[in-house]
């Protein structure tokens, strides 16, 4: 049975090891104080930042569950597992966001039945919410993923999007991805940030906001301007994402972690350099302007660029370019048996 939260209530989900554990409610927006504690705690922040962002995040990175995202899902997963024999039985996602990975991969055949955590609250409650309205099979929890509440051999399959690096210990959590997957289970993790893509996505990310809300000041301009109110509130979640975001990964550095907690058959691979480097300005200029402003034709433009670049990063840059270099990796690997 689809899980389904209401708009008030804390998330109680299902299918965890212990069902009398009442999950706690979303928190939406953080005072200036808690910011300021959760520069300290880097748990506290990833839940600040997540409830924050859940309401407004697949708006935010142009999330959606139709054909354009289950393609894309699709083929994450593809471009790291490579051919599999589909459906898994069930699957769990963790650091799941709302939904974004684990929902458009059961849509795409991936998997049957779905389980979803996340330490933020609020994203739990979004990610169920997404899957009743999409109609498919899914529980959750909040859960840290360094203790991950379901029993030993659970899964056929875990998957993760943008969610190691976000884990302070990781190879603590590949262990616990091993625990609860079958022998001969599969994980894939897709959307982690490259050392090397991390600094030029960041700096991208960073002189687009500052020229965006500089330029916006002049008086012809003041229409495309946020207004400051939203633009003080972006800045504050900015600083907990500083926060939130602990690591970058070197590929073959990734992979020793996997094989470390105990995984076969690991590989990595890399995506999105050109296409990275229009991704970023992008993303923060819209970020930075009233939604308004931006047609359709701006959305052309922005994932006709998006694709035609990943065309040439796939076709050609990657045989050229070290895949170090490349923004995101994506890991998978097996747990020994059968």
């Amino acid at each position: 049975m689809t899980a389904s939260p209401n708009d008030d209530a804390p998330v109680t989900p299902p299918a965890a090891t212990d069902t009398s554990v009442v999950d706690p409610a979303p928190r939406p927006h953080a005072t200036a104080e808690e910011v300021e504690a959760a520069r300290k705690d880097t748990k506290l922040a990833q839940v600040l930042y997540h409830d924050w962002e859940a309401e407004t995040y697949d708006d935010k990175w142009s999330i959606s569950y139709d054909e354009r995202c289950i393609d894309y899902a699709r083929g994450r997963f593809d471009a790291v597992a490579g051919d599999q024999p589909l459906p898994y039985e069930r699957a769990l996602e963790l650091g799941c966001g709302t939904g974004f990975f684990l929902l458009n991969l059961m849509q795409g055949g991936v998997a049957k039945t779905g389980s979803v955590t996340d330490l933020s609250p609020g994203m739990v409650k979004v990610a169920l919410r997404n899957a009743e309205s999409l109609g498919l099979p899914v529980d959750g929890r909040v859960a840290d993923a360094e203790t991950i509440p379901y029993e030993d051999n659970t899964f056929d399959l875990v998957v993760g999007h943008a969610v190691l690096h976000h884990i302070p210990d990781v190879e603590k959590s590949l262990r616990e991805v091993l625990r609860v997957l079958k022998p001969g289970g599969r994980f894939v993790f897709a959307g982690e940030p490259t050392t090397v893509g991390n600094f030029y996505a960041r700096w991208l990310g960073r002189a687009t906001w500052e020229a965006t809300t500089r330029v916006t000041k002049l008086p012809f301009l003041a229409d495309w301007r946020r207004p400051q109110e939203e633009l003080d509130e972006s800045s504050r979640a900015a600083a907990l994402e500083a926060v939130v975001d602990i690591h970058t990964f070197d590929p073959t550095d990734l992979e020793n972690m996997a094989k470390s907690a105990g995984a076969d058959q690991v590989h990595a691979a890399t995506e999105e350099f050109a296409a990275a480097l229009l991704g970023w300005p992008v993303r923060t200029f819209e970020a930075a302007v009233p939604p308004e402003k931006l047609g359709w034709g701006w959305g052309r433009f922005a994932f006709g660029g998006w694709k035609t670049l990943s065309w040439v990063d796939e076709k050609v840059l990657r045989h050229v370019v070290p895949r170090g270099f490349f923004y995101n990796v994506m890991i998978t690997g097996v747990k020994p048996g059968n």
